[in-house]
């Protein structure tokens, strides 16, 4: 039988590899954190987790073995081997784990090769795992060179990030668009989950940036972070990156409020009504779609104030008998905007104090890309722009 990544540089390519990881752990404990390549297939269910957790606890190991095996006789143990034995066959160039590569992933291991197929254990589990993408996390989140993307909201920044050469998008691994309406279908990861994706992205720019050390002809290469909050809905940033970003240079996308309201009555209204009404279908869609604008307005109130949230409240009611009557759009810019003059820009105004020192540049979206193409060019005028860049970033 076999263990992989013996040491931090193995578990450093599994990572960059995007290699198959098969999780042999509880699904409690898979919810908890695990990894964008992982699938779940259990050898124990949360129930006979626990039941044979409370034999060791009472009995001791020995007897916690003789429960788990009599949990696992027969079809549970060919159910599971089934289902194993596909993964296998679908990812040969996986590996498996558990939480500490002990027990479980051992058993696992044994019934496969039994079964005549043979599959690597990394050696440590889940938890050196983990360890290992924590202490990227802390390494890169003070050594890379970032620059803050910042904007009003519906400036459209997350639009732009994705157009820069370098960047990490915060909020697609949060699952979420980060502001008070930005809750999406899909469920938000678990913090460790975050964290475990996030760290695996640094170490992809980090390998980037040392390669690009090496060939100068590529300029500063700044890698982009769009401006969040410590929460980008319930996953928190970690504390290390958080507080650099409070730091770090600042590139402002400003656009007029016009665009503003058609950037966001597509994101939170043509394509968020999409997305209810492709999984839940025309008229209950429509239905969830308006109960997500409503509840967000009620979870802003005290904050906004009870008169203009009332507002707010009538004119996306009178948008939505409309849209639905008649198909007609128009009456959500007023409720847009609203939002946006009212409620978003006063913030947006109070936290600004604090970064305009940081600010590097300012200007639209094409025009941030130009100046972003100037600070990557290794030559001509372009120069000025990578020093102000690296100057700050470091």
């Amino acid at each position: 039988m076999s263990d992989t990544c013996d040491n931090d540089a193995d578990l450093k390519q599994l990572f960059l590899s995007s290699c198959p990881l098969l999780d042999v752990r509880a699904p409690i404990e898979f919810n908890r954190g695990s990894f964008p390549t992982a699938s779940n297939i259990p050898i124990l269910d949360d129930q006979q987790r626990q039941m044979v957790g409370t034999e060791y606890k009472k009995r001791g190991r020995e007897r916690a073995i003789e429960l788990g095996t009599r949990l696992l006789d027969g079809p549970a143990r060919e159910h599971r081997l089934q289902a194993w034995t596909h993964f296998v066959q679908e990812n040969p160039e996986g590996q498996m784990f558990c939480y500490r590569g002990g027990l479980r992933s051992r058993y696992c291991q044994d019934w496969l090769a039994d079964a005549g197929v043979s599959y690597p254990v990394v050696s440590g589990g889940y938890k050196r795992m983990r360890r290992f993408l924590l202490q990227t996390l802390e390494r890169c989140s003070v050594e890379l060179p970032f620059v803050i993307l910042g904007g009003r909201t519906g400036s459209g920044k997350t639009r732009l990030l994705t157009r820069l050469p370098r960047y990490i998008d915060l909020e697609a691994l949060a699952s979420h668009r980060g502001s008070s309406f930005g809750k999406l279908l899909q469920p938000q990861p678990s913090n460790a989950g975050f964290e475990n994706s996030l760290a695996i992205q640094l170490l992809r720019q980090e390998q980037e940036q040392q390669a690009r050390q090496a060939d100068q002809s590529f300029g500063s290469g700044s890698i982009f972070l769009e401006d969040e909050g410590k929460l980008i809905g319930r996953v928190s940033l970690p504390q290390e990156l958080r507080e650099r970003m409070l730091q770090l240079p600042v590139v402002l996308l400003e656009e007029p409020v016009a665009t503003r309201v058609a950037v966001s009555k597509k994101d939170y209204i043509t394509d968020l009504l999409s997305m209810y009404q492709n999984e839940h279908g025309l008229d209950t869609g429509f239905d969830l779609f308006a109960e997500h604008h409503l509840q967000a307005l009620k979870g802003i109130r005290k904050r906004f104030g009870g008169q203009r949230a009332s507002e707010c409240v009538e004119l996306f009611q009178s948008a939505v008998v409309q849209h639905r009557e008649t198909g007609d759009t128009e009456l959500y810019d007023r409720y847009i905007a609203l939002l946006l003059t009212e409620y978003y820009d006063p913030m947006y105004d109070y936290q600004f104090a604090s970064k305009q020192r940081r600010v590097l540049f300012k200007g639209n979206a094409e025009a941030v890309m130009q100046w972003v193409g100037a600070a990557n060019s290794p030559t001509g005028s372009s120069a000025s722009a990578a020093v102000a860049i690296d100057s700050l970033a470091d």
